[in-house]
């Protein structure tokens, strides 16, 4: 997993790039109040770690946008092709 963001400050603009594994995914779930809901994805690298929280209504979002996608990379084949070596004339 890698990690990009960018924050201004009084310097300007400074980006930040990490990268780890995710480690752990957690679902906070409220039964009195479900719209509340959300998913923290939590990683961690070697200098550095971090959680990403997601609202119920981004984590349906990215299901939207990621499954068509999903789906067509399944029926892709990839086919390879050796180039015909041609005959040298005398």
């Amino acid at each position: 997993m890698q990690i990009k963001t960018k924050k201004h400050n009084a310097d300007g603009n400074v980006r930040l790039e990490t990268s780890g594994q995710l480690k752990e995914i957690v679902i906070n779930e409220d039964f009195l109040s479900p719209e509340k809901a959300s998913v923290a994805l939590c990683f961690k690298g070697k200098n550095s770690s971090g959680i990403v929280h997601l609202s119920l209504n981004e984590v349906k979002f990215l299901a939207r946008e990621i499954e068509p996608k999903l789906s067509m990379m399944e029926k892709v084949k990839v086919l390879k092709f050796e180039k015909e070596k041609t005959k040298k004339r005398k």
